[in-house]
């Protein structure tokens, strides 16, 4: 009964803690400006069953792919297993599913297939990273903590599969015994190689078997309770995020609806003027970001695909769209704890721009789409760098000498060239 008691107790303080951290999240996203994602359902639909659920756009690098196909599957369905846990864990039965025969022992098969599978796409994904050093995941923004953070999640899952597993081994070796409460049920093809390093008394058996039993449900516990803090929060937010992508060709820029309406009132002098607060122009701080680009800092998973494939970064400039979004957030959770202290959001002397993301950074962007293309969730790092770019020009009139003459002869002579209208057709004649 006490065991039950501390089960209980436990369970509760993890779903409150997660529900606690998933509303900070949450208020942080609401704070950026509303866009209206909720039209074409039925396109949204199908674009996040073929990227999230799919993971279409993975499979552009298949190795990786079916080894995160792995890890993604089984984690997935291997936590099926948590509801008999929760079951058993509150009412003290053991394997208390078993009551389903032989559809149990298929499951249990299925489940040490797939965590033998999440072992092994862990460990290959720790040599990636540690021994093989592979570029796009050991570039300098990921020094110190993001490098930890990936390797703090890998070594948790390796646990916890290693946990399951011995668990297992350690219920075969029981049932073989004929100790009490461990009856004869499941089908155990991976486990059953490790009983020959266990014990052979029943009573060390029970006891390697209990502490498993406890070190996986508190480590899938404490896991919950670590991804509002991980970039593996990814897990939860690539199916919204996949949802509410956009759905517009990939080059196509919207209007500013603070520009059209200073424009309509220049053209037509008779319109009322804009009323309430004066817009700004562009994006300074990510206040000025839409909802969907704070969800996007949120479920990027600095996987860097981003990176490796943008043409700035790969000639050597400053620009990587994995930091865009990595600032992004930092800069959001900074936010929201000046939130969370005062109530509501406060001037803390701080920007996105130049605090956060450099001037030489959102210049050095050439507006391929070429790291929206290749995000495996459809995070659009381009609209935080266009948003920076026109605060720059339109609030603070700064911009590159090579930008501010294109404007110059934009507004002159109506081409981004210097030469006069009357001449743009003259190559025509070449």
């Amino acid at each position: 009964m006490i065991a039950q008691i501390i089960f209980g107790v436990l369970l509760i303080v993890a779903l409150y803690l997660f529900y606690k951290n998933a509303s900070k999240i949450y208020r942080n996203i609401c704070l950026g400006k509303p866009i209206n994602r909720t039209d074409r359902a039925s396109e949204r639909i199908k674009t996040m069953l073929l990227v999230a659920f799919g993971q279409k756009k993975m499979f552009k690098k298949p190795i990786p792919a079916f080894l995160h196909l792995f890890v993604y599957v089984g984690f997935c369905i291997i936590n099926i297993e948590m509801l008999e846990i929760v079951i058993d864990g509150l009412f003290g039965t053991h394997r208390v599913l078993s009551f389903l025969g032989g559809f149990y022992d298929i499951l249990i098969y299925s489940f040490e297939i797939l965590a033998a599978l999440v072992l092994l796409g862990c460990i290959v994904f720790m040599i990636r990273r540690n021994i093989i050093k592979v570029p796009r995941l050991n570039q300098s923004e990921l020094n110190n903590w993001p490098k930890t953070d990936a390797n703090l999640i890998l070594t948790a899952e390796i646990l916890l599969m290693a946990a399951f597993l011995l668990m297992n081994a350690a219920d075969l070796k029981l049932q073989g015994l004929g100790a009490i409460n461990y009856h004869a049920v499941g089908a155990f093809p991976i486990s059953q190689y490790l009983t020959a390093i266990l014990p052979s008394s029943i009573e060390s058996l029970i006891i390697v078997e209990r502490f498993f039993w406890w070190f996986h449900i508190i480590g899938v516990l404490a896991f919950l309770n670590y991804l509002p803090i991980s970039k593996h929060l990814h897990i939860i937010l690539a199916f919204p995020n996949t949802y509410f992508s956009k759905l517009e060709p990939k080059g196509e820029f919207s209007n500013m609806p603070s520009v059209t309406e200073e424009v309509k009132v220049m053209l037509d002098p008779s319109l009322p003027p804009p009323t309430g607060e004066p817009s700004r122009f562009g994006v300074k701080d990510v206040q000025d970001l839409t909802w969907k680009n704070l969800l996007d800092a949120y479920t990027c998973t600095e996987c860097g695909r981003c990176t490796a494939a943008c043409p700035a970064n790969i000639t050597g400039k400053k620009l990587s769209p994995r930091k865009i979004m990595m600032d992004t957030r930092d800069r959001l959770v900074e936010v929201g704890k000046n939130t969370n202290a005062q109530g509501e959001p406060v001037e803390d002397q701080k920007s996105l721009l130049d605090h956060y993301i450099t001037r030489e950074e959102i210049w050095a962007c050439t507006s391929c789409n070429a790291c929206v293309e290749q995000c495996p969730v459809n995070i659009n790092p381009l609209e935080i760098i266009i948003g920076l770019r026109q605060y720059a020009v339109m609030e603070e009139s700064q911009a590159p000498s090579s930008i501010n003459n294109m404007l110059s002869n934009l507004e002159n002579n109506g081409a981004p060239w210097k030469y006069a209208q009357a001449d743009r057709a003259n190559w025509t004649n070449q």
